[in-house]
């Protein structure tokens, strides 16, 4: 399967060869970092996908909001040019798309490739979305007074998220044949590269910078959304929360698109810090399945490393998922499994006298029947992996009335302080896992059944 969707992906990435090639700076772009782009840069997208051609972004720095490329349009940002996002919520305009596992009207992203085909975004140059702008109106000063606090106070941390609305930086949503290559991404406000609804994209050699002049919340590193035929690989990722996730869908709106991730393969990047190496979830709803993970680095402290995620509400199966080759230095927590997932956050309810609420909260707050919000993961392989200067290898819990079920690992070593739990899992085989800690403690198994092999 997994050789397959590489092949595959490859052909039907190839990049298309435009001999045309239209110069932002002709049509009134000025990169001095001053002067707003928006309307000269998109005027020159929207003049070459009358043929197809190549968009280039020379030497400066471009200001801009919201653009949108077009099928058959190639848009080239070379070395010392960069494109830098207005700090101004009216230049990202409002659009219907996903965010956070629901369907919702919400801020474009900087660069955004919408029901479109054939696009490439590649170059050596940058992407910053000066994302400070949007992290201070989440955090505020202290990080206790902006709309989290508000939030928090109230009882309605499940909401900010949604309501704190912040420009993602790159979108690829309902498009196929697309890639992103080669770039350098600073700053986003909210997610940096989310893949949406398509198929056949490519995500290479990205370098993501978002923790420049502060943390900005949740600044996943690269999101694959209800996707399929995905490649990722040769990334460098620094962000604020998830590295490396696919997702698929929220509760009873995930339920109702109920479109899985799938064939997806993530292969040879470098992860320097953040919430998680890898993660599926929390928004499992639709599904993930036909997963290859392989030759991941964490090289800094960084929360989890393996790291699946989802709560009673979401639903969703998630099977034959392959993660092998690697490496972990100082990540907290190896592996890390939690049906459980931030309840604050998960776990929803309408205020009784709540009026003139945004609609979106009615979706986000639908109840979902106990027999479809159960998430089921089975079949995971986890081999090939060690970790060093962990707190606790394993952190994994389970439901008892839905058990882990027939996850095998292999060639696992990891040097923790304390060895941790496993609980409510079902059918698991070790072989040759090993966990070094100072006081020789063994894992602790609660409710597992079926677990054979070298149980560490």
């Amino acid at each position: 399967m997994n050789q397959t969707v590489i092949l595959l992906t490859a052909v039907l990435l190839a990049p298309l060869a435009h001999a045309v090639e239209l110069n932002v700076e002709r049509y009134g772009a000025v990169g001095d970092g001053t002067t707003l782009c928006t309307a000269a840069i998109q005027k020159t997208i929207d003049t070459a996908a009358a043929g197809g051609g190549t968009v280039i972004v020379p030497k400066g720095v471009y200001l801009t909001g919201s653009l949108f490329l077009k099928s058959g349009v190639d848009l080239r940002i070379d070395e010392g040019a960069e494109i830098r996002g207005v700090q101004d919520d009216a230049a990202y305009p409002e659009m219907w798309t996903r965010i956070a596992g629901i369907e919702i009207t919400w801020p474009a992203a900087l660069i955004n490739v919408c029901e479109q085909s054939r696009v490439r975004i590649y170059g050596k140059g940058v992407i910053d979305g000066q994302g400070s702008f949007w992290w201070h109106k989440f955090w505020g000063d202290d990080h206790k007074s902006g709309m989290l606090g508000e939030y928090e106070k109230k009882g309605l941390r499940w909401a900010v998220d949604y309501d704190c609305q912040r420009p993602r930086l790159i979108q690829v949503y309902k498009s196929s044949d697309v890639s992103v290559e080669g770039l350098t991404l600073k700053r986003s406000g909210f997610w940096t590269v989310h893949v949406c609804f398509s198929n056949k994209v490519t995500v290479d050699g990205l370098v993501i910078r978002n923790n420049i002049g502060g943390h900005g919340p949740s600044s996943d590193g690269i999101d694959v959304d209800s996707s399929r035929d995905v490649l990722v690989e040769n990334c460098d990722i620094d962000c604020n929360d998830d590295s490396l996730c696919i997702k698929a869908g929220r509760d009873a709106d995930g339920l109702r698109v109920n479109r899985p991730s799938e064939n997806i393969v993530m292969r040879d990047c470098i992860i320097r810090g953040g919430q998680s190496l890898f993660t599926i979830g929390s928004e499992t709803s639709g599904g993930v399945r036909n997963v290859e993970v392989y030759r991941i680095k964490a090289v800094a402290d960084t929360g989890a490393g393996i790291r699946l995620k989802s709560t009673r509400t979401r639903g969703g199966t998630i099977e034959n998922i392959n993660i092998h080759d690697i490496e972990m230095e100082g990540v907290s927590r190896p592996i890390e499994i939690d049906l459980n997932w931030f309840p604050s956050y998960s776990n929803t309810t309408l205020p009784a006298d709540a009026t003139g609420v945004p609609a979106y909260w009615k979706v986000l707050t639908e109840p979902v029947p106990p027999e479809k919000g159960m998430p089921h993961f089975r079949d995971i392989r986890i081999t090939d992996l060690t970790a060093h200067n962990a707190a606790q290898a394993f952190i994994v819990a389970g439901y008892s009335e839905a058990p882990l079920e027939g996850f095998h690992l292999e060639n696992v070593k990891i040097d923790a302080r304390e060895p941790g739990t496993i609980k409510h899992a079902k059918s698991w085989t070790f072989k040759n896992v090993r966990i070094i800690s100072p006081d020789k403690k063994r894992l602790l198994l609660e409710d597992c059944r079926d677990m054979t092999g070298d149980v560490p």
